[in-house]
């Protein structure tokens, strides 16, 4: 039993992020390793051209051959830190006669391709790396799983009601601040407008920010900017989940004195209530693809519809089907038309990809 507690906590320990402190220690005790490569730390800190200093300066041994290396710590494995690093590293001059290397708790075969290219080494803590020593040798090694995983924060933020803030990007691509954002939100969020549900805080909407500027996928720089949309569809559509549903029933018209999108935009306005088509079924306005006669739409409570639409509940040859659910998200930035809501490119989008292959290639037309 001791044995099997042992080795839980062992993996427990892997799954937390290090410290540089922490990553400094291990190299000094001599379990940082590349084989056939070693490590050995020479200094913490060391001064590099007049007041500079970077994070250490190690000494890498392949046979009889040494040489020494200008080392940039990083202590968490996002795109952001791993550009920042890289950023660093350019800058030191190579006239320091002194390698350059990056370590990292982890590193992708991606990342180690860039390092190469720019002639600069790079060691993470899960047996991956590249050593590059010019004119002399390049040892590289990958495949090693991460250890240190960091994708919590940008799966959190994609999904559920968060997910609005990377959303709006689509909405507008550069916004001057925070509080911008939020405003932005609030005025797409349906569901908070013309129903009871609680609008967005503004710790929420920095808390996502944050993360999406981890991942490289907004800059703030004096102004927050989308850098990378393909990248923020591809989260999205990686970690969306379907709306909680309530309930769910289908009904036949027994009135057709008018369009249904009449019909249904009159009621929205004498119930007081937001009625946004799905998303397979808004995809007709983003897209060309064919449907079924049936109308599907979401909308917040079923009941206090069933008394205004002229029909009887019934899944033969239904015209519309009520999908009751106070997901904010398949409401937001809805498209208006008579006071009936179309679902935004986007809802329509991710729906369309959790379909089958007709759906996912007609996702890539409304992308």
């Amino acid at each position: 039993m001791n044995s099997w507690v042992a080795f839980f906590l062992k993996i427990r320990i892997f799954r937390k992020m290090p410290t540089e402190k922490e990553i400094l220690k291990q190299i000094e005790r001599g379990d940082f390793s590349l084989p056939p490569i070693s490590f050995r730390l020479l200094e913490v800190q060391p001064r590099i051209r007049g007041n500079f200093r970077a994070d250490a300066l190690i000494e890498v041994t392949w046979r009889d051959f040494k040489t020494e290396f200008i080392v940039e710590l990083k202590s968490i494995s996002t795109p952001k830190a791993f550009q920042s690093a890289l950023n660093n590293l350019k800058t030191f001059s190579s006239g320091e006669n002194l390698g350059l290397m990056l370590i990292m708790p982890y590193l992708n075969d991606k990342q180690l391709q860039e390092l190469e290219r720019e002639g600069i080494s790079g060691i993470d803590l899960c047996g991956n790396g590249v050593v590059v020593v010019r004119g002399k040798f390049v040892v590289y090694r990958s495949g090693g799983r991460n250890r240190f995983p960091y994708s919590a924060p940008i799966k959190n933020i994609c999904r559920k009601n968060s997910s609005m803030v990377g959303r709006v990007s689509f909405a507008r691509t550069v916004y001057n601040s925070v509080q911008e954002v939020l405003e932005e939100v609030k005025k797409l969020d349906l569901l908070a407008n013309r129903w009871d549900k609680k609008p967005m805080s503004i710790s929420t909407v920095s808390k996502s920010l944050k993360a999406l500027e981890e991942d490289l996928i907004i800059e703030r720089n004096g102004f927050i900017r989308l850098l990378q949309p393909d990248k923020l569809l591809e989260k999205l559509g990686e970690y969306y989940l379907p709306p909680d549903s309530k309930r769910k029933i289908r009904i036949k018209l027994t009135e057709k004195t008018e369009s249904i999108i009449q019909l249904l935009g009159n009621v929205s306005q004498n119930a007081g209530m937001p009625i946004v088509a799905t998303g397979i079924t808004s995809v007709t306005q983003y897209a060309v693809m064919q449907r079924g006669d049936m109308l599907s739409v979401y909308c917040p409570g079923i009941e206090e519809l069933l008394q205004l639409i002229p029909g009887s509940e019934s899944d033969r040859f239904p015209d519309l089907e009520l999908i009751e659910t106070e997901d904010q998200r398949v409401y937001f930035d809805s498209r208006m038309q008579q006071n009936f809501g179309w679902a935004s490119p986007v809802q329509v989008y991710l729906e369309l990809m959790r379909g089958d292959k007709r759906d996912r290639e007609t996702a890539d037309q409304v992308k």
